[in-house]
């Protein structure tokens, strides 16, 4: 229980259908925090919501397998000029790994959360689909589980809207019946950003940005860790009045390559190949697939294809670039809501 509204009815779910739940709050990060799942606030809603259902609650003490797991790699990513996604590794080492490892550990016989998503059983595996509101799915998030850990989870709200969930709540008088969605990174506070959590854990360096056409300096920014592939926004114009992307960021070189449009496309993304992970059967080379490179991005036909240097995913039409560090999660061609895998772009 995170101390949202989609957690929050998952509970609620459960107990109305008569099952023995025991609600678990998760304590990840240790310093300051004004969002998402880390507050004081939050863990105190989760309390008062599990009193309000009837239900025992408790609260793990985690931050130790969160730093080590997320905080520290996501530092070390932007050290490197990638661009890590914190949730995605959240959930796959810290929530579907110690935590369901311990519901197992202490007798429980599933795990539940509140994800947009949902597990089917069929006579073959176990399915992990879209979430049934498509403007909140979230499959993308958790689309490096596999079937050890699909088996012992379930995922009561994947079936309704966003609308039905905060109408359900509100039936029966959850404090957290209205409370927005959470947006940003946990471990970040507001007040600081990205850029103050990380300039007091790394070195950060000023940096050209150069036209990749040209090679002419035409920028410059402060601090080239901060910088992702694909990005636009503090890019400028190009002569020609067009918009400029990033299409390379080179931390050692101290250099960011913009380019206009036409540049920013890409017609494959490589994958680093021991981030390979499979819900069920993997793809065989060549195989069809639909692609989603970001939480909400849009899907992209695509073939996978196994090449020399690692793993590739081969759009149908270009894309804007997926920067190094990103999940790429796979869909079945045949029934794009069912997830067939995920790997991390190179």
């Amino acid at each position: 229980m995170s101390g949202g509204v989609d957690s929050s009815v998952a509970a609620a779910l459960l107990v109305e259908a008569g099952h023995d739940v025991v609600g678990a709050t998760l304590k990840l990060w240790g310093g300051p925090s004004d969002s998402g799942c880390c507050s004081v606030a939050d863990v105190d809603d989760a309390r008062r919501v599990a009193q309000q259902l009837g239900i025992a609650h408790h609260v793990f003490n985690m931050t130790d397998e969160f730093g080590a797991a997320v905080v520290e790699p996501y530092v070390a990513a932007h050290a490197a000029g990638r661009t890590p996604n914190p949730c995605i590794e959240c959930n796959r080492h810290v929530k579907f790994d110690r935590l369901l490892d311990r519901s197992v550990r202490l007798g429980f016989d599933v795990l539940a959360t509140g994800h947009h998503a949902q597990v089917r059983e069929t006579t073959e595996c176990f399915e992990l689909r879209r979430g049934a509101d498509a403007k909140k799915d979230q499959s993308y998030v958790l689309s490096m589980l596999g079937q050890d850990q699909l088996a012992r989870v379930v995922l009561p709200v994947g079936q309704l809207t966003k609308a039905a969930v905060r109408d359900h709540a509100a039936r029966l008088g959850l404090r957290t019946a209205d409370k927005p969605d959470s947006q940003d990174v946990c471990f970040i506070h507001g007040a600081d950003g990205r850029l103050g959590f990380l300039e007091r854990r790394v070195a950060l360096h000023a940096a050209d940005v150069v036209d990749g056409a040209s090679g002419a300096v035409v920028g410059s920014v402060d601090a080239v860790e901060l910088v992702t592939v694909g990005q636009r926004r503090g890019m400028g114009h190009g002569t020609d009045g067009q918009r400029r992307y990033v299409v390379a960021v080179d931390v050692p070189g101290r250099r960011v390559v913009v380019g206009g449009t036409d540049d920013a496309v890409a017609d494959a993304v490589r994958l680093v190949p021991d981030s390979l992970t499979w819900v069920a059967d993997p793809l065989a080379a060549g195989a069809r697939a639909v692609a989603q490179t970001s939480a909400h991005g849009r899907p992209a036909g695509c073939a996978f294809e196994l090449a020399g240097d690692g793993p590739v995913v081969r759009f149908d039409e270009g894309q804007r670039p997926v920067a190094p560090g990103q999940t790429v999660a796979l869909y079945d061609a045949r029934d794009p809501d069912a997830v067939v895998g995920a790997g991390i772009a190179a």
